[in-house]
């Protein structure tokens, strides 16, 4: 039941045992493909030569985080505005979570305080929040009472709409075609 990427396996193995690779993975789902995006935590280990540490992102210095994030190959196509809202995101945990990213969803009631928590964070918004809860429901095992309907249709049994629902080359394939299909809806709609 984890998530299983066509990207290195010791970068899914470390999306599987590291909840702070989960979420930066999911932060840097943007404007790259996701298996760039979800790869990205495992270089950024390699590149600091330890494991992902909340406490030390967010008290990292601006620039030096920068120039990692932009060392080629860069972790995202915007390194520097991904590397402060990395940061922004690891300030965010050591406030109000002790730095433990699983500590985002591992106490709450129900799905929708999982949503509310996870849309609190910066970049999050209700879409790129409903993927992520279904991401931890349908891969990980985050499964409060109602994360379902929290997720909205990215929850959805059987669906194949995000990265949440990517577990071989088949069904990634079925996501980027659903991809395909709702930017070519938009576009037909004139959005």
């Amino acid at each position: 039941m984890t998530l299983v990427l066509p990207i290195d396996p010791e970068a899914n193995r470390l999306l599987e045992r590291s909840p702070l690779a989960r979420l930066i993975g999911m932060v840097l789902d943007q404007q790259v493909p996701m298996e760039k995006a979800f790869s990205s935590p495992y270089v950024l280990t390699q590149r600091l030569g330890h494991d992902l540490d909340a406490a030390e992102l967010a008290g990292y210095d601006p620039e030096a985080l920068v120039a990692i994030f932009a060392q080629p190959p860069a972790l995202h196509r915007f390194p520097k505005a991904m590397a402060a809202r990395v940061q922004e995101v690891c300030r965010v945990l050591v406030e109000r979570y002790d730095g433990d990213a699983a500590l985002l969803w591992s106490d709450v009631a129900d799905g929708p305080e999982l949503l509310r928590r996870v849309s609190g964070l910066p970049g999050f918004g209700k879409q790129k929040a409903q993927i992520f809860v279904a991401l931890l429901g349908k891969r990980f095992g985050v499964t409060p009472q109602d994360w379902r309907q929290a997720a909205g249709g990215y929850g959805d049994p059987g669906a194949y709409r995000s990265v949440a629902d990517v577990t071989d080359v088949d069904s990634l394939r079925r996501v980027r075609e659903y991809k395909q299909q709702m930017k070519a809806a938009a576009k037909a709609a004139g959005g």
